[in-house]
């Protein structure tokens, strides 16, 4: 049975965002002046693309299609549907009980939106 994170989902993407802001190139939310409010105001961003973003409580991380069906088979997460009923086969959202590190998949989603990095 996977265990449960003792502090909440905001706080664990409050501090991947911190964690992430001292990278060069990666935006993090409130980074980008008027874009409040808006589809993905509050992602974690590089070169203007989002690679992470936390979503109905959930870590989503946009990973290689063949890596998404890997995490969704071994039972990690689901793909994700932003609410629209057409599910993104890039994206990963993570299933609140996994053990997985969000710092490792968040850094395996920003080399995959950026590999020149």
């Amino acid at each position: 049975m996977q265990r449960r994170h003792a502090i909440s989902p905001e706080k664990r993407y409050e501090q991947l965002v911190a964690q992430f802001a001292e990278l060069d190139g990666v935006t993090v939310p409130g980074g980008e002046p008027g874009r409040e409010g808006k589809f993905g105001a509050a992602a974690l961003k590089v070169g203007g693309k989002i690679f992470a973003m936390l979503a109905q409580s959930r870590l989503v991380v946009k990973l290689p299609r063949a890596r998404v069906d890997e995490l969704v088979d071994a039972g990690e997460g689901e793909r994700f549907d932003p609410g629209h009923g057409r599910v993104m086969r890039e994206w990963l959202s993570l299933d609140p009980g996994s053990e997985l590190g969000w710092d490792g998949l968040a850094r395996e989603a920003l080399d995959f939106v950026n590999p020149a990095r």
